[in-house]
Order: structure tokens, then C-alpha cells, then sequence
């Protein structure tokens, strides 16, 4: 009762008409980021976190307009798999196996109304799960000392590559750029470091500068690189007859993509790309010879589609609860409430409930407006995509500089995020991961200081760390964290690719 109570005082937040009105706003504008391909949610969080500094908004409402962004690129990403064959993202190529060969067959818009259905359904599914799991949680984690809290931050550089990233080493390598970048500036003892005497740098770097330079510029330095690539013709959306019978059809692969996809995104490190995948494959399994996969079989786009937007919802989970993303774009949300001085964990949920409850409560109206928006608006943000990116580049240029020149009024930080974004683009040349440098940046500090606590509260012994079963049993996850992409990581990403070429 007690979550219910909350949940209505959430409702509260969100149906004010200034939170209602970003909360469309950042659905639109993320079902657009979504659709166009190569942007994803995390950069499209990024490129917007600037826009939510330059108008001054409330920290609920900020978080609220891009908990919108995250949840409607996450719709988005299907339009261009659909249309084009080409994944807004990477949990999307899931959808490409299906969702192409019907827009071959004519059906593009059943296709489209089918995944905007699934969506909905899964991230409906994984924001009841959220609601009902979230205060269990953190309640639970009101038990974690510093020793424990240290081992969670290991745990989650441990599983941060997932068992879908390509090179393990080069995410450890990713994470460890992240934790020396987090060292700069003056330590709890008052000792300055890595600043070389500049006056900018005393208090570290800030969150937000990096996120937006790696994210938001690099992509922008991509862009310009491939300025000169001709764009894939999409196939015209044709008259939607899709029927009740069609939907019956799917829900019952929507609900199970949308239970895996929660559990996927609950796990550090899992993610919406493997949400997909196993919705895809389980539902393959289920249905047997009674399934056209890979032919333009209705249940193809809906299990991979519920599987990712579920798993989108569930990545939420440890965000808010323990203060560790579950996803890359969950690492750039942690970081816009650390710059708004709110401590993710269990005691936002008592400290901070109305932003919370609030986000939470968005999120079920925010599945209500994207269902809205992506079947009758749906030809729009195809037209969209044929938009070239000459004129797009000025526009997310000014919205990163505007941005970033609002929240300290400084050119020194505007240098600062080009010299971030020429490094993200090296480091994505390199094929190094953004995210783990990101994680390094964000929870280094928080690492140091619960290290630092540990060992004064044990007078420097180092044993603390292994102190407590609940310590011991996030090391041996930690462990596993480490060795297990080594072993399910290739075979994975060689089955994900199988079912790929099999559609072709």
C-alpha cells in the first residue's frame, strides 16, 4: 500500500501540465533520435542533456523529459530497421530479421503499428516490474556498508562489457581512461591532482562537459566523415490494415519479450540488445514449424521489440536503486542527477521521492504517448529520415554549445567538450567503448571515497573487503562478470549473426 501511495503522489508530478508537456516533447524527440540510424538513445540523451541546462529546468522535470528521450528512441529504432534494413540501434537488428521482409511484401505499416504495439506492451510490462521490484531493492541496499558498495562499483566495471561486447580488454582499458579522468582535481584530503596548476580543473571534471564532448561531438565528427555517403532509398509505407485478430496474435509473444526483456535489463552488463535476442530466439523455439521467421513472420518484429523496450525499463532498476547503470544511456541519466546534486541509491527513494515516483509514474504515461505518436504520426518521422544531415548538424551543434555555455558561462568548458568529443571520436576509431570511460568518470569518485572508508573504519586492512557474505558473494559475481563474455561472448554474437544471415 505503502507503493501505491507513492505511485499516486508520482502521478501527482508527472500529470503537471509543464511535466506533461516535456514529457511529449522528449517522446517526440526521442522516437526522432531513435529513427535516425547510428544516433541511439545514449547519444540522443547526451545531445539533449544541454537543452534541459540552457531552459532551466526542475530537476523532475529534467529527468522526466529524458527518461521521454530514452524511452522513445528505444521505440524509434525500429522505424529504420523496418524501412531501410539498417538498426537504429543495436538492440534493433533483432527487429531487421523480420521487419524488412515485411515492408518487401507491402506491410510495412502493419509492421510499423505491430512494433510500436510490442513496445508498448513490454515497457509496460518491465515499468510494473520496476514499480513492484525498485523499493524492494533499495530497501535491501540500506544493508550495504562501504566494503559492499566498493565491490557493487567492481561488479559493475566487471559485467560492463556485457556478454554481447565485441573486446573485453578494450572495455577494461575504456573503464580504466574513465577512472584516471575521475582522479583529477583535489582529493578528500585536500591534495590537488593531475591539474597542472589550472583553476578550472580544482574541482575535477565535470560530468556533464565529458558526456556531451564523447556522445553528442564525436557523433557530430562521425557525421561530417560520412557527409559524403549516399543514404539507403526506404520503401514507401503503404495503407495500415492491421486487426484485432493481428494484435491478439502478438500478445502473447509481447508479454514474454517484455519479462525477458526486464530481467535482461535488471542484469548489470546484459542490456537491451541481449533482451532482444533471447525474446527473438525464445519465441523462434515456442512457436516451431508454426512460425515464417525470417520471412516477415508478425511475431518476429514484436518479440524483439517487447524484449528491448522492456529491457529499457529494467535497466532502470540498479540506476535508481543502487546508484550503478544498468545500460550506456542509464550511465548518461546517473550522470544529469549527479550534476543536479541528487545521490542515486536507496535513499533517493526517501530523500528524493517525489523525482522517483515522479520519473516512474512518466514512465507509464510516457508508453500511452509514444503508442499515440508512433501509429498515426508514423509517416512523419519516416519523412524524417530522409532528412539530410547538413541541416541537422547546426542544430544539434547549438543545442551542445548553447547547453554547455549555460551551466558555467565559461568558453574554458566549451574548449574542454570539442577536446572530449576529438577524444571520443579516436577512442570509437579505436573501436573503444564510450560508455566504460563514462562509468570510470561517474563512479570513480564515489569508489575512491567507500574505499577510503572501508579501510579507515578497519585501520588499513585490506580483509574489509572480503569481510561480509554479501561482500564475498558480489566479488565471486565480479569474477564471473569477468570470465563469462570470454565464453558466451563469441558464441552469442556468432548465433545473433546466424539468425542474421539467415534472413538474407
Amino acid at each position: 500500500m505503502e507503493t501505491l501511495g507513492f505511485l499516486i503522489d508520482g502521478f501527482g508530478v508527472a500529470l503537471a501540465p509543464h511535466n506533461l508537456m516535456f514529457a511529449l516533447l522528449g517522446a517526440f524527440l526521442g522516437t526522432l533520435i531513435g529513427a535516425l540510424p547510428g544516433l541511439g538513445p545514449a547519444n540522443g540523451v547526451a545531445i539533449l542533456i544541454p537543452l534541459a541546462f540552457s531552459l532551466g529546468l526542475a530537476p523532475d522535470t529534467a529527468m522526466i523529459m529524458l527518461t521521454a528521450v530514452y524511452a522513445g528512441a528505444m521505440y524509434g529504432g525500429r522505424i529504420s530497421s523496418i524501412l531501410l534494413n539498417i538498426p537504429g540501434d543495436e538492440p534493433a537488428m533483432m527487429t531487421c530479421l523480420d521487419g524488412y521482409p515485411m515492408a518487401q511484401k507491402g506491410k510495412a505499416s502493419e509492421a510499423l503499428a505491430i512494433s510500436a504495439i510490442a513496445s508498448f506492451i513490454g515497457s509496460l510490462v518491465a515499468t510494473l516490474g520496476l514499480i513492484l521490484l525498485a523499493p524492494v531493492l533499495a530497501d535491501f541496499a540500506l544493508t550495504f556498508g562501504p566494503a559492499e558498495y566498493f565491490a557493487l562499483f567492481m561488479l559493475a566495471f566487471a559485467t560492463l562489457g556485457g556478454i554481447t561486447g565485441k573486446n573485453p580488454i578494450k572495455t577494461v582499458v575504456a573503464a580504466c581512461i574513465g577512472l584516471m579522468i575521475a582522479t583529477v582535481g583535489i582529493d578528500s584530503t585536500g591534495v590537488q591532482r593531475y591539474t597542472f596548476g589550472v583553476l578550472e580543473l580544482y574541482e575535477g571534471v565535470d560530468f556533464i562537459i565529458a558526456i556531451v564532448g564523447l556522445f553528442a561531438i564525436s557523433e557530430l565528427l562521425f557525421f561530417i566523415e560520412a557527409q559524403a555517403g549516399g543514404g539507403k532509398e526506404s520503401i514507401a509505407v503503404n495503407k495500415m490494415t492491421l486487426s484485432w485478430k493481428d494484435i491478439r496474435d502478438i500478445l502473447p509473444t509481447s508479454l514474454r519479450g517484455g519479462v525477458l526483456g526486464f530481467v535482461a535489463g535488471v542484469l548489470p552488463g546484459a542490456g537491451a540488445s541481449l533482451g532482444s535476442f533471447i525474446s527473438y530466439t525464445l519465441e523462434k523455439r515456442i512457436l516451431g514449424r508454426k512460425g515464417n521467421f525470417g520471412e516477415g513472420d508478425p511475431r518476429g518484429v514484436a518479440a524483439p521489440e517487447a524484449g528491448n523496450n522492456g529491457a529499457s525499463s529494467g535497466a532502470l532498476v540498479p540506476m535508481l536503486t543502487l546508484g550503478v547503470p544498468g545500460s550506456g544511456t542509464t550511465a548518461v541519466l546517473l550522470a544529469l542527477l549527479i550534476s543536479l546534486n541528487i545521490t542515486p541509491g536507496p535513499l533517493m527513494f526517501t530523500q528524493n521521492a517525489d523525482i522517483v515516483w515522479g520519473v516512474i509514474a512518466a514512465l507509464l504515461i510516457g508508453n500511452f504517448l509514444l503508442l499515440l505518436l508512433n501509429i498515426p504520426l508514423v509517416g512523419i518521422f519516416v519523412k524524417l529520415l530522409s532528412v539530410p544531415p547538413m541541416y541537422l548538424l547546426p542544430i544539434v551543434t547549438m543545442v551542445a554549445f548553447v547547453g554547455i555555455y549555460s551551466i558555467s558561462n565559461t568558453t574554458f568548458d566549451l574548449y574542454f567538450m570539442v577536446a572530449f568529443g576529438v577524444a571520443g571520436y579516436v577512442l570509437r576509431k579505436l573501436e573503444i567503448p564510450l560508455v566504460p570511460v563514462i562509468l570510470g568518470l561517474l563512479l570513480g569518485p564515489e569508489m575512491e571515497k567507500n574505499l577510503r572508508h572501508a579501510l579507515d573504519i578497519s585501520d588499513g586492512d585490506w580483509m574489509v573487503l572480503w569481510g561480509s557474505g554479501l561482500a564475498i558473494g558480489l566479488w565471486v559475481f565480479a569474477a564471473l562478470g569477468l570470465i563469462l563474455p570470454y565464453i558466451l561472448g563469441p558464441l552469442l554474437r556468432m548465433r545473433m549473426q546466424s539468425s542474421s544471415d539467415q534472413s538474407d
